[in-house]
């Protein structure tokens, strides 16, 4: 008989008990964060013809959701707003009455989750753009001090972390300095620093109601088709001030992420957004794909890239159903 190579790597593929104790690389629940809508609106929890599985909240009613977070030992929370009412201002943003504000001063002391808030100004502007919408573009140092005000807000009510997402030149600089003016230099700033303009956006704009009125965000979102570029903006964002950066969307740019973890040494973070959540939910449902076998692998795709950090609707599911 002829003589087989000594090394055999199958010898370690060959049953689950032996699988389990090689694996390199794991998804900790305490590395997922979920994100949540938060609507004044509603008087109790609604669901979201365009996220499948997921609810809308009302301000006081996210206890039991964190409940379960803590129990299945996510990370923490991501909170998203909408105002009653719009404005060209998008004053919303930093009311102190408003969504999100709300919602952090009823979670922060009753549960341990990490609550991070997003900072933008889309959902509350009248025209759905991040910043102020002035002839065809956005007036990006004006629309920094909106920023700046709903981060401080924010922080005030309990934000551990303030994620700033408009994408607009400064806004990680502004938002630091506006949080240590107001004495919360404690607060780490999570840098949407490579979220490019992307399709997959379009169910999260729908539950938000945050889509442009005219125009597009092409004019200050990344071109997906500029790495070198997007490499930068996270580079200038550590500079401003930035403790985390994060690459949006996910799949579509899991080799920016792998390349950000060889060059950055500060934590990385990796949104899997409402498109790609709908898109797997969808070919669930068709029966095209098990969501048992898919999640834990794209998941893990984010991990094995660089990702310190994920955000996912699909967190806490995937938790609850043993996927990971």
């Amino acid at each position: 008989m002829s003589r087989f190579p000594a090394v055999r790597l199958r010898r370690l593929r060959a049953n689950e008990r032996s699988r389990r104790m090689v694996r390199e690389t794991r998804v900790p629940p305490s590395s997922l964060i979920l994100p949540v809508f938060v609507d004044p609106t509603v008087r109790r929890p609604q669901g979201l013809p365009a996220l499948p599985a997921l609810t809308r909240h009302p301000p006081e009613a996210l206890l039991p959701l964190a409940r379960r977070a803590e129990r299945a030992g996510l990370g923490g929370l991501l909170l998203f707003g909408r105002p009653r009412r719009k404005d060209p201002e998008g004053t919303g943003a930093w009311d102190e009455a408003g969504a999100v504000p709300r919602a952090l001063r009823s979670l922060r002391s009753r549960t341990r989750l990490l609550l991070v808030a997003d900072v933008c100004l889309c959902a509350y502007t009248t025209d759905g753009h991040c910043g102020y919408w002035k002839e065809g573009e956005v007036e990006n140092d004006r629309s920094l001090v909106g920023l700046a005000r709903a981060a401080v807000t924010y922080a005030r009510a309990g934000a551990d972390w303030l994620a700033p997402s408009a994408m607009l030149d400064g806004q990680v600089r502004a938002v630091r300095e506006a949080l240590d003016l107001a004495g919360y230099a404690g607060r780490a700033i999570l840098a949407y620093s490579a979220k490019s303009a992307s399709a997959f956006y379009d169910p999260f704009r729908d539950v938000e109601d945050s889509s442009p009125r005219q125009g597009d965000r092409r004019g200050y979102q990344m071109d997906y088709g500029n790495p070198r570029e997007a490499l930068r903006e996270m580079a200038l964002d550590m500079e401003e001030g930035a403790d985390l950066v994060m690459v949006k969307p996910g799949l579509p740019q899991l080799d920016l992420l792998a390349r950000a973890r060889e060059r950055f040494p500060l934590p990385l973070a990796v949104y899997q957004v409402s498109g790609e959540y709908a898109m797997m939910k969808d070919a669930a449902v068709a029966g095209h794909l098990d969501e048992s076998r898919a999640v834990p692998e794209v998941l893990t795709a984010f991990r094995r890239a660089g990702a310190d950090v994920i955000l996912s609707y699909y967190a806490l599911e995937a938790v609850e159903q043993g996927w990971i």
